[in-house]
Parts: C-alpha cells; structure tokens; sequence
C-alpha cells in the first residue's frame, strides 16, 4: 500500500490540536473518516512498506495493531458471553430435570 493512501502527520498533529469544541461537525465527521481510514491503511500496510514517520505516528497514535486487538477482544467477549449462556442454559435444563422427578418423586409417594 502506497504512503499517499495515508494521512499526512501534519493534518494529523493539526487536527488533533484543534479541540472538538471548536470544530465544526463537518469537521468532527471528516476528523473521523480520516483517522478510522488512517488506521485502517496503517493496519494493512506491511512495516516495511511504511515511511519512518508513519511507524513513528502509528507507533504514538496506537494504531500499529488496534485494529487486531480489539477484534481479538470482540471474539473473547462474545466467547465469554456463549459459554455464560451455555451455563445458564444447562443449569435451566438441570432445575427442570430436578423439578420434574421430584414431582414425579413426589406423585409415586403419594399413591
């Protein structure tokens, strides 16, 4: 991937230095749109294909593997989240197990 497809280190350091309340929200949107691009393009592009000032951004900016990072945390957080329901689900299936044979329990004593 081409350097051009990137965004230049001083529209970064411009951008960021100006604060959100004194920007426009066509400007906020554009913030936005350039940075996720940015960090996208950053993730993609091989290292050694990246200028020493874009590893030293993507280094301070954090966007070197982020993108990564937080796939991997959105696997494990829906990961988690299965195997809480799996646990619920069997201890849902194990009370109704038990509910059903002590009423059964319950009715063959009776007789």
């Amino acid at each position: 991937m081409a350097d051009n497809l990137r965004q230049d280190a001083g529209d970064k350091l411009g951008s960021s230095l100006k604060p959100d309340s004194q920007k426009s929200t066509l400007e906020s949107a554009q913030d936005q749109v350039k940075s996720t691009a940015d960090n996208v393009a950053g993730y993609v592009q091989p290292e050694g294909e990246k200028s020493t000032l874009q590893k030293a951004s993507d280094t301070v900016t954090g966007s070197g593997g982020n993108a990564q990072k937080e796939g991997e945390s959105y696997l494990q957080q829906a990961q988690n989240a299965a195997g809480n329901l799996l646990n619920q689900a069997s201890e849902t299936v194990n009370a109704g197990i038990k509910q059903a044979q002590d009423a059964l329990g319950g009715n063959s004593n009776a007789k």
